[in-house]
C-alpha cells in the first residue's frame, strides 16, 4: 500500500518524534514499504552570521547528519529500507519538497495536542496537511 513513507522529525526533540517513527515503522513493515526521515535546519538570519564561526554551518550540518543517522540506525527495519537527510529551509517546504522529490505516498508526521495559538497562526503540521499531494498521518504526541 505505502511503498515510500516520509517522516519529518525534530532532533531537538527526539522522544517527541518517537510516536510518529513507530507508527511509520509499522506501515512500512506490513506494506514492505521504505522509510525515509527527514530533519530540516532553520536558515540562521544574516545578522547573525558575522557572529558565527565560518564553519557554524559545515558543523551544524555535520552534528545533524549524525544525529539523524544515529537515529535511523534504531529504526526496526532493514537498513536497506531506511534513509536519511537533513535540508536547510523552512520545515514545510523542505518537507513538501522531499516528499515530491522521492515519491513519497505517505508522509507521517508527529504533533504536539493542538492550543489556542496553534489553531490561531496553524503549525507545520497543519501546513503539511493542507499541501502535501500525498496522504499524510498526523500521530498525535
Amino acid at each position: 500500500m505505502f511503498k515510500t513513507i516520509l517522516v519529518p522529525v525534530d532532533l531537538g526533540e527526539i522522544e517527541a518524534s518517537k510516536p510518529a517513527i513507530a507508527k511509520a515503522v509499522e506501515l512500512a513493515q506490513s506494506t514492505e514499504g521504505t522509510l525515509r526521515l527527514i530533519y530540516v535546519r532553520s536558515i540562521v538570519p544574516v545578522t547573525y552570521m558575522e557572529f558565527m564561526p565560518p564553519t557554524f554551518d559545515e558543523e551544524q550540518q555535520g552534528e545533524s547528519e549524525k544525529k539523524l543517522a544515529d537515529l535511523a540506525a534504531g529504526v526496526d527495519l532493514p537498513s536497506e529500507r531506511v534513509s536519511a537527510v537533513v535540508r536547510l529551509g523552512s520545515i514545510y517546504n523542505e518537507v513538501l519538497d522531499e516528499a515530491e522529490k522521492t515519491g513519497s505516498d505517505l508522509i507521517v508526521i508527529g504533533s504536539h495536542r493542538p492550543t489556542m495559538a496553534t489553531f490561531l497562526l496553524g503549525s507545520n503540521a497543519s501546513t503539511i496537511v493542507r499541501h502535501a499531494k500525498c496522504s499524510v498521518l498526523v500521530v498525535r504526541t
